[in-house]
């Protein structure tokens, strides 16, 4: 169960087909209509919730298909993702949108914010260590000293930076977005 904005402390949260079409309440996706905000939808029927957790996520419901009993979805990605229609969602957006906007402005709320979560700050530059350290450490200038690209086979160690590139430089020309290929 995930938080929804306009959830409040002491609210009831009714679960089942029957319940009503309010924020915070669980539906399966077959009585939901087009056009809903649903948030936390299971990818599987009983896995508790796979899409659009992420604080300020939400999902369109697109269309439903009463033949094959699928319901199709516009993720917080925005591609779009077709799944069973007895599959649950909780009705609303999640709570906490906006929270990356405000900035971490210094170190200390940095480090406190990634160290529950995993060992990936601070992020420390390859050319600014040693060469045992790193490959593109060393030298007398902060410099790689070698193309930036690296074959997807090379042995671990080695295999820094742009990893199995396929092109490099600035992307140039038109770029397509998801809604365009659909």
């Amino acid at each position: 169960m995930i938080a929804t904005e306009g959830m409040y402390t002491g609210q009831f949260i009714y679960c089942g087909k029957k319940a009503t079409l309010t924020c915070g309440n669980v539906l399966p996706l077959s009585v939901v209509p087009e056009g809903t905000i649903v948030c936390n939808v299971e990818a599987k029927t009983g896995d508790r919730g796979a899409f659009a957790r992420g604080s300020g996520a939400f999902s369109v419901v697109i269309s439903h298909d009463d033949e094959k009993g699928t319901t199709r979805l516009r993720l917080p990605s925005g591609g779009k993702k077709t799944v069973q229609s007895s599959v649950r969602a909780q009705i609303g957006v999640v709570a906490g949108g906006g929270r990356t906007d405000k900035p971490l402005l210094k170190a200390g709320r940095a480090y406190h914010k990634y160290s529950v979560k995993r060992n990936c700050w601070p992020k420390i530059r390859g050319v600014a260590k040693n060469p045992v350290e790193h490959p593109h450490g060393g030298g007398n200038h902060q410099h790689i000293g070698m193309p930036s690209t690296v074959a997807r086979d090379r042995p671990a160690g080695r295999k820094v930076g742009l990893i199995g590139a396929r092109r490099t430089g600035r992307l140039r020309g038109q770029k397509k977005t998801a809604q365009d290929r659909d």
